[in-house]
């Protein structure tokens, strides 16, 4: 039987660390984490998952600060508002909920935000880093993949890694962040040739195309470990209905891999946890607080 990979379980467990740490620690600090969210427009989906990240921050007792601004609001009132949250000393953590309106510059704001506070790990001084492989805010998705496959000792140095995807918040970053971990990583992505067949070559396959049900049985070899990171809602037959799935086509896969994600409750929990351990981490520098990141994770 294929092993689950429970990013809901282990998301909880961490999320338990990460309540007494702050309880243990607020005393020291004289106030909580704090993490301000900021939202532009009326993206139904951004709504939703504004909603879970705070929701989770009160969980373990971070402070959430949520600026949900309208989409006509202009591009340097949203710069101006940024600088402002970097130099709120309440403030620890800091993101731009995406996607935003097409009339802004994404990156140009992303680039605004304090590196220190940049709890996505999107701008250009973090990202350098970690081309560098050196200490700083990694980004939320990749990261937490990785504590998915470290939690049931799967290995990454040494296996052949393809990652399917190449965008900014998933498949760049964590394709770096597995090859400093001494995985030979494949980049794969929509003008790839013969796709399936690469993918069959891959130990640990990583969908994040953004493509319904792309991955069948045909791009899987025996014994893989599948890690599904889309989310999609698609309507059933009879159209009255939605349901929802990943990347992956998980009942044409699971009875050939060794371990899968599942949709939901696989990567989604654990992209909200590292948000917080970043907040924390970044908290935890401010203060000078007796901890190192690693020591919050399982």
């Amino acid at each position: 039987m294929s092993l689950k990979l429970d990013g809901k379980k282990l998301s909880l467990e961490i999320e338990e660390r990460l309540n007494n740490y702050i309880s243990s620690n607020k005393k020291i600090a004289k106030r909580p984490p704090g993490l301000a969210v900021i939202r532009i427009g009326e993206d139904p989906a951004s709504g939703v998952y504004v909603n879970n990240k705070e929701k989770a921050c009160a969980r373990i007792g971070i402070k959430s600060f949520i600026f949900h601004l309208k989409d006509n609001v202009e591009q340097k009132e949203v710069e101006q508002l940024i600088i402002k949250l970097n130099s709120d000393k309440n403030i620890d953590g800091m993101l731009l909920q995406l996607p935003i309106p097409k009339k802004f510059d994404e990156q140009k704001l992303i680039s605004h935000i304090n590196p220190s506070k940049d709890v996505d790990g999107l701008n250009e001084i973090n990202i350098g880093k970690l081309v560098k492989n050196e200490p700083a805010m990694r980004s939320c998705t990749p990261a937490g993949i990785i504590n998915l496959l470290r939690s049931q000792n799967i290995t990454i140095e040494g296996k052949n890694i393809v990652v399917i995807g190449r965008s900014l918040l998933v498949g760049k970053p964590l394709s770096l962040m597995l090859l400093n971990l001494n995985g030979t990583v494949t980049m794969t992505h929509s003008k790839t040739l013969n796709l399936n067949k690469v993918c069959r070559k891959a130990d640990i396959l990583i969908a994040a195309a953004g493509k319904p049900n792309l991955v069948d049985s045909s791009f899987v070899k025996e014994g893989a470990v599948i890690i599904d990171v889309g989310i999609h809602r698609l309507k059933s037959p009879d159209k009255n209905q939605t349901r929802l799935c990943g990347d992956v086509l998980l009942e044409d896969v699971i009875s050939k891999v060794f371990a899968y994600t599942p949709v939901p409750g696989g990567v989604g929990p654990m992209t909200v946890t590292m948000l917080l351990v970043n907040t924390i981490f970044s908290w935890q520098k401010q203060f000078g607080l007796s901890s190192t990141l690693n020591d919050l994770l399982p």
